[in-house]
């Protein structure tokens, strides 16, 4: 058995195989759900993961997530909009926003929703942090422009991100919940 993650994303493969080393293997599905337009991470999460079980044949788990960065002086946008917003106007330009504001906290937030032959199960995880003009090679995203602690996402090894990002709390919430299984 393995657990079939949903996603195009290879950084989101290696993050989620560091957590399930040694549990279950990840195998990478690049499988295009249809995702719903919602405010609500999890309701989006959860319906990728049900319509992906069913389409992929209902036999392994299905792992999707959904994230966002939320920037407090923007109403929290791009919240869910944010692949879209990455997409269409780039992380400069969202800095370029956030950078005329005067209170440049954010957070990551990311739910993962793992769906099987008993349904679905979600799972969050948030780190918060402060926006800053971008800086870094690492990463991915707006992992330039997200400061935790002094540094950007996109400045930290894989594993200092993975100790602390918003994925991870989500996968090691998700880890403690499918090994008690």
């Amino acid at each position: 058995m393995a657990i079939q993650f949903v996603t195009g994303n290879d950084g989101k493969v290696r993050e989620a195989r560091a957590y399930l080393e040694g549990i279950e293997p990840v195998e990478q599905v690049d499988y295009d759900y249809t995702e719903v337009q919602s405010d609500d991470l999890a309701e989006i999460a959860a319906h990728g993961a049900r319509e992906a079980f069913e389409e992929l044949g209902g036999e392994d788990g299905v792992l999707v997530d959904d994230a966002g960065l939320f920037v407090d002086a923007l109403g929290d946008f791009p919240g869910p909009y944010s692949a879209y917003v990455e997409d269409t106007l780039g992380v400069e330009r969202v800095w370029q926003l956030a950078s005329a504001e005067e209170n440049r906290r954010a957070h990551f937030r990311t739910v993962l929703a793992y769906c099987d032959e008993n349904g679905v199960e979600t799972f969050e995880g948030a780190v918060g942090g402060t926006l800053v003009a971008p800086r870094g090679k690492g990463g991915f995203g707006y992992d330039p422009i997200f400061e935790y602690n002094g540094q950007t996402m996109a400045e930290m090894s894989t594993e200092q991100k993975n100790a602390i990002s918003h994925r991870g709390r989500a996968l090691a919430a998700f880890v403690e919940w499918y090994a008690e299984r």
